[in-house]
């Protein structure tokens, strides 16, 4: 049974509160040969209800590999082909070093389980503008609300954090439950390619939608960035 973590947080508890908390869960599961070393622990950059965002771990490189070679999965969201290792490593390799893109290990904030990966790309500073991107790799948390909430703490990101005015995705019609995750996440439809994407002997549309920073509503999960500090 996998070790969890208390997932209700009052306005006060950021994620260095979080973390304090599940470092002393660890250590008192250190104790009984529950976890390995505190060093193992991943690091968080952004926590909602429930899921967390953390920088991509190259350890888990064999896990991303398999989620890219699932086609019924990844055919969803791109045109499907084999990944090597070799491929998946220098994609890696590049998105370290774009300074166009900015990824993120999506957590199950309860057991810190990666169940996903999600991005920023084509980031313009300039025009305050970005593609986003989104994969739950794992199928048990398909259709619970988890890609949502990552979704949202992604456009707070893009807004609150980068100062980004208007982000935009594409999605294939075949796709109609990520569109109701998209505009319940805050996005709305913009447009439509038709008959521009084939898959399954058939062409289909491609669907545009975008999200702008002042239609966005910020669910009552958000945290600021910057903390409040006394004076």
């Amino acid at each position: 049974m996998p070790l969890t973590f208390a997932t209700r947080m009052s306005p006060a508890c950021g994620v260095q509160g979080f973390l304090d908390r599940v470092a002393a869960a660890c250590r008192a599961a250190q104790s009984q040969a529950i976890l390995p070393a505190m060093d193992a622990l991943p690091m968080l950059n952004i926590l909602g209800e429930k899921v967390a965002l953390g920088p991509l771990r190259p350890e888990l490189l064999a896990l991303y590999l398999r989620w890219r070679n699932d086609f019924a999965l990844i055919g969803n969201l791109i045109d499907v082909g084999p990944v090597t290792l070799e491929q998946e490593e220098q994609r890696m390799a590049e998105s370290e070093t774009d300074p166009e893109s900015v990824r993120f290990l999506i957590y199950d904030r309860a057991t810190l389980q990666p169940i996903g990966i999600t991005a920023l790309n084509g980031i313009d500073y300039r025009n305050r503008v970005a593609d986003f991107s989104i994969v739950i790799g794992e199928r048990a948390f398909h259709r619970r609300g988890y890609g949502t909430e990552a979704t949202q703490l992604m456009l707070h990101y893009a807004f609150d954090a980068l100062g980004l005015n208007a982000i935009f995705l594409e999605l294939f019609e075949y796709n109609p439950g990520a569109h109701r995750a998209y505009a319940k996440a805050g996005f709305r439809d913009a447009g439509r390619r038709r008959q521009a994407h084939f898959a399954d002997g058939r062409l289909w549309d491609i669907l545009y939608m975008d999200c702008l920073a002042e239609e966005f509503v910020r669910p009552a999960f958000i945290q600021p960035f910057i903390a409040e500090r006394k004076h």
